[in-house]
């Protein structure tokens, strides 16, 4: 069986990063699929997908991170083509990656203690943002 489902929310951008695990979670209760794995996917390319321990440091780490790996200030084709200045942030999402699969039983998400469904707003503006949940299994 295959249930798919939409998370519909908006973000501040600019690195922003918001744990999505409830949601996933209400999405997989409300399904009638025990077992299987639960794909998440966010539409749009400068946003992206993956776990973390949730938590102030670590958040903060992250978007440093970021920083040192795809800076904002400086220049990007993308901006010199279409000059809207977020370069980076397609950068950022291509290398994060658009989409999350999680293993599940019981219908229980198969998460460590401490690791939570996060997504990454990398542009440089706020945005409403629709993610795709989709429930496969038994």
């Amino acid at each position: 069986m295959i249930k798919t489902e939409t998370i519909s929310l908006n973000t501040k951008g600019h690195c922003d990063i918001i744990d999505i695990t409830p949601q996933v979670e209400h999405q997989l209760a409300e399904s009638n699929i025990d077992s299987g794995i639960v794909t998440v996917f966010v539409t749009g390319s400068t946003a992206g997908l993956t776990t973390i321990e949730y938590e102030p440091g670590l958040i903060s780490d992250i978007k440093e991170m970021w920083q040192r790996l795809a800076p904002e200030n400086i220049p990007y084709g993308h901006d010199r083509a279409w000059g809207d200045g977020n370069g980076h942030s397609h950068i950022r999402a291509s290398l994060l990656g658009a989409s999350l699969v999680v293993p599940f039983s019981h219908k229980r998400l198969a998460l460590g203690t401490w690791q939570q469904i996060v997504l990454l707003d990398f542009d440089n503006r706020p945005r409403s943002r629709q993610l795709l949940v989709q429930i496969m299994g038994e």
